[in-house]
């Protein structure tokens, strides 16, 4: 299984690097690794999971040192698995070891295309505490009674489109959030082809907690 998760993934050469990589429209993540290599065959599931994740927003690629070597020494790769992130045809991160998809993705994550509104828990964090924003739980009341992001406000998704009005009435500019951030984001891209934008959080409640960021949690 893990063979070919990792043979799913386009091999890079020293002939197709520049076309592929550095030439790429798409960031792109390339893995430095080898066949003999036990890391890299425990990561290789990791990176399939975040090829089909990332698909149409970025390519996960890799590389086998021992095909490219000349490409493995130009790119300093002293011990495998070696990824490096490229953007615009230049290399802009980097780490060295076995990675979880977690960490692969934060790597490659600054450089990816964001939906328009997006903001990453950090970036609402920081608008909050300025009092810039006012936070909106788009989930069941329910939900939103067990557990919420500090002072927001509970309007559930259903509901939003006959309520827009409420939205401007809060006093700042309003942040909407789900559970995982996917039904925000729809939202948030069909109000702003009505010529309404609003921005939502990224990865939702889910992606708030993963950020270890308070919750409140009325008793």
């Amino acid at each position: 299984m893990t063979m070919k998760a990792a043979m799913a993934l386009p091999q890079i050469t020293e002939r197709n690097f520049e076309a592929e990589v550095l030439r790429s429209e798409l960031p792109v993540l390339l893995e430095f690794g080898a066949e003999w290599c036990a890391p890299c065959k425990t990561v290789a599931p990791e990176l399939d999971a975040l090829a089909k994740e990332l698909e149409g927003k970025a390519k996960v690629v890799t590389v086998d040192i021992d095909r490219a070597p000349l490409l493995a020494r130009e790119m300093g790769v002293q011990s495998v698995p070696t990824f490096v992130v490229f953007h615009q045809g230049r290399p802009v991160n980097g780490k060295v070891g076995a990675l979880r998809k977690a960490q692969l993705r934060e790597l490659i994550d600054p450089v990816l295309p964001r939906a328009a509104g997006a903001l990453k828990p950090e970036e609402v964090a920081a608008l909050l505490q300025r009092g810039a924003i006012s936070l909106v739980d788009t989930r069941e009341a329910a939900a939103f009674r067990r557990a919420h992001l500090p002072g927001a406000t509970s309007l559930p998704l259903e509901e939003i489109e006959t309520r827009l009005a409420e939205l401007h009435m809060l006093p700042g500019s309003p942040v909407l959030y789900c559970r995982s951030g996917d039904r925000t984001k729809e939202l948030a891209s069909s109000l702003a082809e009505q010529g309404m934008p609003v921005s939502f959080l990224e990865g939702g409640i889910l992606g708030w907690e993963a950020s270890s960021l308070p919750i409140e949690r009325p008793d």
